[in-house]
Parts: C-alpha cells; sequence; structure tokens
C-alpha cells in the first residue's frame, strides 16, 4: 500500500488481536493489486440487540487508481468472522477490478 491503513471503531473498543487481524487482512488485499493508495477500515457496534447482542458492522473503503471501492458487510456476531466477510467481499471487488483494467472482461457477442 503507498498510503498507511486506518483503523476506526465506533462504539466498541479494539483489541490490539483484532487489529493486527485487520491489518494482516489489509495487506493480503496488496497480493491481489499493489498500486492501492488508502485503506480504510471502519468497525461499528450500533446498538446491543437485546435477543442476539453486540452486532458489528464492518466497512472498507479502498482507493485505487480512478475509482474507489466500497464494502459495507450486515451485521454479525462475531467481529472476526463480519472481517473476514468483508474482507473476502474486497478481495472480489479488486480482482474485478484488475480485470478491467487489464481488459480481460468477457465480451458480449453481436446481436445478429
Amino acid at each position: 500500500m503507498q498510503l498507511p491503513l486506518q483503523i476506526t471503531a465506533h462504539n466498541v473498543e479494539l483489541s490490539e488481536i483484532a487489529r493486527d487481524t485487520i491489518r494482516k487482512k489489509a495487506e493480503k488485499l496488496d497480493q491481489f493489486f499493489d498500486h492501492i493508495m488508502r485503506c480504510r477500515v471502519t468497525v461499528d457496534a450500533p446498538h446491543r440487540n437485546q435477543n442476539k447482542g453486540i452486532l458489528y458492522n464492518v466497512r472498507i473503503d479502498v482507493t485505487v487508481p480512478d475509482d474507489e471501492l466500497v464494502v459495507k458487510r450486515e451485521q454479525h456476531e462475531d467481529l472476526y468472522v463480519a472481517c473476514r466477510e468483508a474482507f473476502d467481499a474486497m478481495r472480489r471487488q479488486l480482482q474485478s477490478y484488475v480485470d478491467k483494467r487489464r481488459h480481460n472482461v468477457k465480451q458480449r457477442s453481436a446481436a445478429v
């Protein structure tokens, strides 16, 4: 990454282990595209659900040349599962972005 990773937490205190996990997952995104200019990860626990406890939202904003990719995953009870799902979705978006930049996208056949 050309710029450092920014990790923000709202309404929840992230442990150092959780921050390290997020850092490692963000570094892995460089394997798919090494020109990432910025990566912002926001972890939010908007409210406590009476039946389910704390639900975590994870949002990832990645700035790449000529575009910004955003992933916002639905709430999950486990912070690590929410992070894994969000980073998996971001990896898929990055792969799609790279394919489009390299023109590896399937072309539709012309209508006859």
